[in-house]
């Protein structure tokens, strides 16, 4: 079963919200869909920082602030107690051109 919860004004403040994490964070966001149930983002972020610990950051503080905003989410997710599930895909870009990725990143909405 999709959970499928992330549209409308959900979609729309998620989008706020993670773009509030990335200037916090010193992350520059290139490419950004969310899906109705998954997102996908691009992002650049300084070298030091490990691939792990920036899905965290936008893990954690997105799913408080969603909560915060949409009390009617912790309802819906009752049953497993999170919003976002523990898994994940990070990749880096080397041998394909930032364009392509953010293309295909743009392109989700469509493949839908």
């Amino acid at each position: 079963m999709t959970n499928s919860v992330l549209k409308g004004n959900v979609e729309d403040t998620l989008k706020l919200i993670l773009q509030k994490i990335c200037n916090d964070y010193n992350y520059r966001i290139k490419a950004l869909e969310v899906m109705p149930d998954h997102i996908h983002i691009f992002i650049d972020v300084p070298q030091t920082v490990a691939p792990c610990d920036v899905v965290r950051t936008l893990k954690s503080i997105s799913a408080v602030e969603l909560f915060r905003t949409f009390p009617q989410l912790k309802q819906f997710y009752a049953r497993c107690g999170f919003l976002w599930s523990k898994g994940y895909f990070v990749s880096t870009v080397g041998h394909i051109s930032e364009a392509t990725v953010i293309r295909y990143i743009e392109e989700q909405k469509n493949h839908d």
